[in-house]
């Protein structure tokens, strides 16, 4: 509430104790049922969900784990709400946005090619996009991912030493092979 009820009053009843014992009474309450107005619609969108996570999760058949962060459990229940319907690159696009925290390109080659373009390196609930487009894609495609990682050639004469050493080590190409 932006200001006190009781100013909403003539003032010569702002001053009467009877409006202000009624006032200083009933304004906690409504500040309490404002809050919990708020809280209800944020729980209405999964990017602020909190404690309504776990209906979504019950609702879509996921097994609830509060280890994980509330990010990622977002994650798997974005993909699996938008996972329904016809199998195409725009649907494949759209789990994998919801795992690579928003940008992901969608290619066929006779293999789902999935390229993540605005994260540095593997997303971090790469497991559970996994099991997500597993279980959307037509079984006689192989899903491929490709990430985008800084390269000795982008970082020689850019970066400063100091830069480098505050960058995660998998942003960085590995020499290991690519799932």
């Amino acid at each position: 509430m932006n200001r006190p009820l009781i100013e909403y009053l003539p003032s010569f009843m702002q001053k009467s104790n009877i409006y202000q014992a009624i006032f200083g009474a009933s304004e906690p309450e409504l500040e309490d049922l404002e809050a919990a107005v708020d809280d209800l619609e944020k729980q209405l969108n999964i990017d602020t969900a909190t404690w309504s996570l776990d209906i979504y999760e019950k609702d879509l058949g996921i097994k609830t784990d509060h280890n994980k962060p509330l990010s990622d459990r977002r994650s798997v229940i974005k993909s699996l709400e938008r996972g329904t319907g016809k199998v195409d690159a725009d649907l494949i696009k759209s789990v994998a946005d919801a795992y690579a925290n928003g940008d992901a390109t969608v290619a066929f080659n006779g293999n789902i090619l999935i390229t993540f373009t605005s994260v540095l390196g593997r997303p971090p609930n790469l497991a559970d996009l996994l099991k997500a487009v597993e279980d959307i894609k037509p079984a006689h495609l192989q899903a491929l991912y490709f990430y985008k990682y800084l390269f000795i050639s982008e970082i020689h004469n850019v970066m400063t030493l100091t830069e480098m050493e505050s960058r995660e080590l998998t942003d960085f190409a590995p020499f290991e092979p690519l799932i």
